[in-house]
């Protein structure tokens, strides 16, 4: 197994909904943590948004493993935050059999 690099401090966030007071709902975002991690670039292509061209570069996300249903295990629908950079996490795998390190698989956006 090759060795993992957790040399990236990445703030971990949960999506918070609230009503907007005019009868919809505003989803905010709040930070649920730090963890590190190693990130590690995919391969990037364009796709066509609504009103823009957003490029869109996968990434490869570890991070120290944590058991189902603990606060620090990353989930689906979350996101990490590396200052202004985000990357909307959209699946989580263990890496080993000991469950030692999680590897998330995410995107990032960037208007092109």
């Amino acid at each position: 197994m090759k060795l993992v690099h957790l040399s990236r401090a990445l703030v971990l966030e949960g999506a918070v909904e609230a009503s907007d007071g005019m009868g919809g709902i505003a989803v905010t975002w709040a930070p649920l943590g730090t963890l590190w991690a190693e990130v590690l670039p995919g391969t990037g292509r364009d796709t066509a948004g609504e009103e823009v061209v957003l490029t869109t570069v996968p990434y490869r996300i570890t991070v120290r493993g944590a058991p189902q249903g603990a606060g620090s295990r990353p989930k689906v629908g979350q996101r990490f935050r590396d200052g202004s950079r985000l990357f909307t996490i959209l699946a989580v795998t263990e890496r080993d059999e000991a469950a030692r390190y999680l590897v998330c698989f995410v995107r990032e956006e960037t208007p092109a």
